[in-house]
């Protein structure tokens, strides 16, 4: 038969440490509060922690363990993993025939008991020590122990760091080093790093790619990927799992794209992150858009229009009604270009109201609303909403159907101004890609102001700007750029700089060509003309082509023709 386990204040009371009142008193409490009766000894200063723990042992038949007296070897810290050791407040002492004799400070843990031997595969041999000097054993024990492997990480990472410097790659050997600088863990630190170089660059994104020996870190700096960084492959993990972390994805799920967004402050601006991740070969691949509140307040002036179309810009935009589309490929500022129109028109006396996916800045005094496909919420849903809200001004962030395009055209038609974007390559295509999309051609040509279609070229760095004595012909000869042209306009390129990351450009301006609808183009549209004879009609009406936008750009010496022909160029035939 089982012998009876005596009660914890019978021991302490006998044992002289406690009154026989001050014991009923704390038994009392810890009835009414609901807890331990040595919880309440301690809170009452009836006893210390150390003659409280020895009567427990007493109570329980356990050894009690001075551990002011006691050393664990460093062998035995390893029998149990360091997670458990911190959460249990445990300390191993050490193997013997199987079974793992053990410090715990909480005998009636059953569960964690039950774990540890699950986890171990091995039965426990338990003892009690104080869980106060238990507690402070493991810090400083696992501390000392994380100190000596920091100390032989760093003098690694110092030497590899100065073979690297030593080879000529600086920026590696920077990598290296930043992973034993500072107060947090290496991980966090490299992707802290990544990130502020990131801005101090004024990236656009930042590309995190997986290879087969390595990870690969490239900056999209002015629309051109910048490769500045290798990460080592056994930094991939911890790398991709940080990033998912702050960016609030499911660490566990590599099978499927996530998205998330972060959100961190650098040099005094809040700065938002749109993060992607996609499963690869490699490994998942992870981008980081970089969303600065700067981007999108550059003002209409800033945006590179000249003199003549920054006029009938202006114009167009404060029409009462109809539609103005902006066109262009993915990056090309199409977005900037309408915040910048909707910020002149941000007055008390107009609403305005978005529809985006996602809404990626926000604005005082406009109503934005994001398009969330997961519960139905469409952009025609959210359309045929807003209008019942009595907006002056409404943008659709992009016309992406047929069914969206008819709403906006209806609401175009009813009063509204309309702002949105479509993917064209060349204004007058607008008309014909709206057409195909299955609107009527009679109402394309009656509701549609104008037609804007847009590009984002480099601009030549003013630190390194030089005249270039020596310009490509073949570039010139694109251009339709004479010897003549350059005798009145010299032309200038960027020599390369630590400013502009030696590429010789640093910033972006747009290029600009806009069709205003007249008579003969709504005649056109509506008689379904093909794209050409739009096009033509288009240059007849004073339509200036990107390419000669883009002419006089080079000629005031803001870019290069390189920079054009690379933007202008499409499958061997300059868009003019």
């Amino acid at each position: 038969m089982a012998t009876k386990r005596k009660r914890l204040g019978e021991i302490l009371y006998k044992a002289g440490l406690v009154e026989k009142q001050a014991l009923i008193d704390a038994i009392k409490a810890a009835k009414t509060n609901n807890k331990r009766l040595g919880q309440v000894l301690l809170e009452l200063g009836l006893v210390d922690e150390e003659a409280l723990t020895k009567a427990i042992a007493k109570q329980f038949g356990l050894k009690y363990m001075n551990l002011d007296q006691t050393t664990i070897e460093p062998d035995a810290m390893r029998l149990v993993p360091q997670d458990i050791i911190r959460k249990h407040n445990i300390l191993p002492l050490g193997m013997n025939n199987g079974r793992l004799k053990l410090i715990i400070s909480d005998p009636l843990d059953l569960d964690a008991m039950d774990m540890i031997r699950f986890r171990l595969n091995a039965e426990l041999d338990c003892c009690l020590a104080n869980p106060s000097k238990i507690r402070s054993y493991i810090q400083d024990s696992l501390d000392q122990e994380k100190k000596e492997e920091d100390d032989r990480l760093k003098h690694s990472i110092d030497a590899t760091a100065a073979e690297l410097a030593e080879a000529g790659h600086e920026l590696q050997a920077e990598v290296l080093r930043a992973e034993v600088a500072g107060d947090d863990g290496p991980v966090v630190r490299l992707v802290n790093l990544i990130i502020d170089t990131a801005y101090y660059m004024r990236a656009s994104d930042i590309h995190v790619e997986p290879m087969a020996d390595r990870v690969r870190i490239r900056y999209r700096v002015d629309g051109v990927c910048l490769e500045k960084d290798n990460i080592p492959k056994n930094m991939q993990s911890p790398l991709t799992t940080r990033l998912k972390i702050l960016s609030g994805m499911d660490i566990a799920e590599k099978r499927l794209p996530q998205d998330g967004r972060i959100k961190r402050t650098i040099g005094g601006q809040n700065i938002d992150f749109r993060v992607s991740a996609l499963p690869g070969t490699h490994g998942e691949s992870i981008v980081l858009r970089i969303l600065r509140p700067d981007a999108v307040n550059i003002g209409i002036q800033s945006l590179g229009f000249e003199q003549d179309n920054y006029e009938q810009f202006q114009r167009i935009i404060k029409r009462p009604n109809g539609i103005f589309l902006v066109t262009g490929p993915t990056g090309s500022g199409k977005t900037t270009t309408l915040y910048a129109a909707l910020q002149e028109l941000n007055k008390p006396d107009k609403k305005i109201i978005t529809a985006e996916d996602p809404v990626e800045y926000n604005f005082d005094g406009m109503n934005q609303c994001q398009v969330r496909e997961e519960i139905d919420l469409t952009f025609d849903k959210i359309l045929r909403s807003m209008l019942r809200q009595a907006p002056n001004v409404i943008l659709i962030g992009e016309i992406r159907d047929g069914v969206v395009a008819d709403i906006a055209i209806q609401a175009a038609l009813t009063g509204h101004l309309v702002f949105s974007t479509l993917h064209t390559n060349d204004a007058p295509s607008a008309i014909t890609r709206l057409i195909d999309m299955g609107v009527k051609p009679f109402l394309v040509a009656s509701s549609i102001q104008a037609i804007m279609a847009q590009r984002l070229i480099r601009v030549i760095c003013s630190n390194c700007k030089v005249i270039d004595e020596n310009p490509d012909p073949y570039h010139l000869r694109l251009l339709d750029i004479t010897p003549k042209d350059i005798k009145k306009h010299p032309i200038y390129k960027g020599a390369g700089c630590s400013q502009c990351q030696d590429t010789g450009y640093k910033g972006r301006i747009a290029i600009f060509e806009m069709v205003e609808l007249n008579s003969e183009l709504r005649e056109l549209a509506f008689a379904k003309a093909p794209t050409t004879e739009l096009r033509k009609a288009a240059r007849a009406s004073g339509m200036r082509p990107l390419r000669d936008d883009g002419k006089i750009k080079i000629f005031k010496g803001t870019t290069t023709p390189a920079e054009i022909t690379r933007i202008t160029q499409t499958e061997g035939v300059l868009i003019d």
